[in-house]
């Protein structure tokens, strides 16, 4: 079953001086019919000024994944070092026993972002953070995988990763990102008892005869394949999460 969540439906919170829109409930955004998908808690699209800042905490047992379509943003949470993210990059935070303070600034051009909150499957771990300044794309415009919380996506187990590895989640989800040139598709495949959501940062985009534009997403469930076709050359990100 797919369900489609229109760029113009999504709702608008309020958090710290930021205005995000909203693919579920948070802050003073509520409505019960979109609360979450799945093991997916949060999915919010937000833009900062530059040298604008935007704060969370405290937060426990969430791994928050933030994306960055646009600009540039520092990271600053309590315990770790300050991290650069640039166009393209992703910025894991997995809070685990708890952080108390996170914080996010522009940079001097500004910054967009796509953040995702996977809720964790494993509790009770420190936190940790990771970052990735950017992840070589695929040539055949299929689904590249960023985050995941399975060993066997991690192609190097020891040393230093510089080859664009997914960062490590504490969720059992993946998430997911493809570029299709224009009338070509991408495929991907789940198992049972898996959601996924699909969202699209750019371009227009057929799935099972849903015609899907920029800002738009499906939400698809009780389905293990799927293609993706582009009409024009389309930017998607696609989370795989536990449905319960």
């Amino acid at each position: 079953m797919i369900t489609i969540r229109r760029a113009d439906t999504l709702g608008n919170a309020h958090s710290d001086t930021l205005i995000l829109r909203c693919h579920f409930a948070f802050s003073d955004y509520q409505d019960p019919a979109y609360t979450h998908d799945g093991r997916l808690r949060v999915l919010n699209l937000g833009t900062l000024k530059p040298a604008q800042v935007y704060h969370l905490g405290p937060e426990a047992n969430v791994d928050i994944l933030t994306w960055l379509s646009a600009g540039g943003l520092v990271s600053n949470a309590d315990g770790f070092e300050q991290e650069k993210v640039g166009q393209g990059g992703l910025h894991l935070l997995s809070t685990g026993t708890g952080c108390k303070r996170l914080e996010w600034s522009a940079g001097p051009e500004g910054a967009t972002f796509i953040q995702f909150w996977f809720m964790a499957d494993v509790e009770g771990v420190s936190p940790a953070q990771e970052v990735r300044a950017s992840f070589p794309q695929l040539e055949d415009g299929g689904f590249r995988i960023l985050a995941s919380g399975f060993p066997e996506d991690d192609p190097e187990e020891e040393g230093q990763i510089t080859d664009g590895a997914p960062v490590t989640l504490t969720a059992r989800a993946r998430l997911l990102h493809a570029i299709i040139p224009a009338a070509e598709g991408a495929a991907y495949s789940t198992t049972l008892g898996r959601d996924l959501y699909l969202l699209v940062v750019s371009g227009i985009v057929t799935i099972d005869g849903y015609v899907l534009h920029c800002g738009d997403a499906a939400a698809i469930t009780d389905q293990q394949d799927i293609v993706v076709i582009a009409q024009e050359k389309a930017e998607l990100l696609l989370v795989d999460v536990a449905a319960r």
